[in-house]
């Protein structure tokens, strides 16, 4: 996913009607706290973590924590 569509239309926080930032967040998982980026809501601080991420670099972390 992008913050921009195809159409050149932002993402907007469904919740707030504010359009996404990008900034680096903490990421808290199995006592590993990870900084990325990612697009936040400027208002209520929801992200959204994209398709390819969560099932890219975060599952591979996932599972490395996980085997330890």
């Amino acid at each position: 996913m992008k913050i921009i569509d195809e159409t050149g239309t932002p993402w907007i926080c469904d919740k707030c009607n504010e359009k996404l930032e990008l900034e680096k967040t903490n990421i808290l998982y199995l006592d590993a706290d990870f900084e990325v980026e990612l697009w936040k809501c400027p208002k209520c601080k929801m992200v959204l973590i994209e398709e390819d991420l969560a099932r890219g670099k975060i599952l591979e972390v996932e599972k490395a924590l996980e085997d330890k």
